[in-house]
């Protein structure tokens, strides 16, 4: 039997190119401040709250394919970047309001919540107090307070800069004038050596130069005996419901695991080898594929807004 001739193969057809969605920020006022805010995508809203010494362009290599799927809100925390230098508010509590007042006021009725090293206990706080409106929870090289768990971490005490940042009016006025060194060790030790763009890097510099900037820095480590006494509180009277992950890398590992290990429900962790303690930045793609399919697996009618 004869087949038939076969036509000659056609050229593959390119795959459509995807726009990534532009970023745009805003000022928007909640409890008692204006916080400037980067907003890009549309769908179910994710909330991203950054650390020390950073702004919302921490997650500079991550929000644009996050925006593909969600709406991606990147706050500048109370007194730091471009949002109010306040004089008060920087325990983990107010915080915590701050970021659930960004969400009503973006219209938002439910969004999952990453937090890293600072935005970390503000992002445990909100879901722990509004399990309605947090989705799910990603937590990053961070410790949750006095919470058990991290006793091998704090073995050797805890980091030098916490009791150097704790003083009152001390750092600010020693670091005054020498904030490019500064920032730029804790760049430098938080990427293992490899640094970030100088893009970014010129963008911290600019928010955490001259004395008050550093105070509001700072004023974020003299809160935290509050903020411990806030997730303490927390822990002892509700747990976490919501599906959360815990993501190490080094200095943290799987100290915040652990803390988090007796008191949620749905707790998935994941350790990234050879990666620094700003992950977003340090290995963006990494963090990515542990991320983006955890965002995307709400359960069905939970994502409206």
């Amino acid at each position: 039997m004869r087949l038939p001739p076969t036509e000659p193969p056609s050229p593959a057809t390119p795959a459509p190119t995807v726009s990534a969605p532009a970023v745009s920020l805003r000022q928007i006022t909640t409890n008692g401040i204006t916080a400037n805010v980067a907003i890009a995508g549309t769908g179910p809203a994710v909330l991203l709250l950054h650390g020390f010494p950073h702004t919302w362009q921490l997650w500079s290599e991550v929000i644009e394919q996050l925006a593909l799927r969600h709406r991606v809100i990147a706050p500048d925390l109370r007194g730091l970047g471009a949002s109010t230098r306040a004089a008060d508010g920087y325990d983990a509590g107010t915080l915590a309001t701050d970021a659930e007042g960004l969400l009503d006021a973006l219209g938002e009725r439910s969004a999952a919540v990453v937090g890293i090293d600072a935005g970390t206990p503000p992002a445990f706080l909100l879901a722990h107090r509004r399990p309605d409106l947090v989705r799910r929870l990603v937590v990053m090289e961070s410790l949750l307070g006095p919470l058990p768990g991290a006793e091998d971490f704090l073995a050797g005490g805890p980091p030098w800069w916490f009791g150097f940042h704790s003083v009152p009016g001390l750092a600010e006025s020693v670091l005054a004038g020498h904030e490019a060194e500064y920032v730029d060790y804790f760049l430098s030790t938080g990427t293992r050596g490899r640094g970030v763009s100088e893009h970014v890097r010129d963008a911290f510099l600019g928010a955490y130069t001259g004395h008050d900037a550093l105070r509001c820095a700072f004023s974020h480590y003299r809160a935290m005996p509050t903020s411990g006494r806030q997730i303490q509180d927390a822990a002892a009277h509700a747990r976490l419901t919501m599906p959360t992950m815990a993501i190490g890398s080094h200095p943290v590992g799987a100290a915040l695991e652990r803390q988090l290990r007796p008191i949620a429900d749905d707790l998935t962790g994941h350790l990234i080898e050879d990666c620094g303690h700003i992950i977003p930045l340090d290995r963006p793609r990494a963090l990515l594929d542990l991320i983006a399919p955890f965002l995307a697996a709400d359960r069905p009618g939970r994502e409206g807004r």
